[in-house]
């Protein structure tokens, strides 16, 4: 749920309900939508047009069923760089978004610097991955890998 109160008014209660039911069905028409915050179409319309242009909706997009795709491996994998400068981070950053089997990439403040969710068809596929593609990324010092037994909670619907 999105707290208003700690948006500095950016954002009134009717905008944070348009959120709240958005994030749960971004296909929602907007006529259901307008009628389940309370409001006639238009203003509804005007709101979720200006969420979009201020950067509250970044976009949308379809959920996909990882099994049925053969993407079902999932692995979590630790990053310590080498170099920590911010030549050495831009590069890595830019790099890492060139791996499609890599769904997120996220730097941490801790013992290693990155945070690396991996999905792919199976353990021998995450193995090539690893070994041919994150290895290989500038400035990896070392990787540590967690396999997902069990995925217990990604998406609220």
């Amino acid at each position: 749920m999105i707290d208003n109160d700690n948006l500095n008014g950016q954002i009134d209660r009717y905008d944070a309900e348009i959120l709240d039911i958005l994030a749960q069905d971004g296909r929602l028409p907007v006529t259901e939508l307008a009628k389940r915050v309370g409001l006639s179409t238009s203003p509804c319309q005007v709101r979720l047009k200006r969420l979009q242009s201020s950067g509250y909706i970044l976009g949308f997009k379809a959920v996909l069923d990882p099994a049925k795709l053969n993407r079902d491996h999932v692995a979590f994998v630790e990053v310590k760089l080498m170099d920590t400068t911010e030549r050495a981070l831009s590069a890595f950053n830019g790099a890492v978004r060139d791996i499609p089997e890599v769904e997120q990439c996220h730097m941490i403040a801790g013992a290693f610097d990155y945070l690396l969710k991996v999905r792919t068809k199976n353990i021998t596929q995450y193995r090539a991955v690893l070994g041919e593609q994150i290895s290989a990324l500038p400035h990896v010092a070392n990787t540590s890998t967690h396999v997902s037994m069990q995925s217990v909670k990604e998406h609220d619907f």
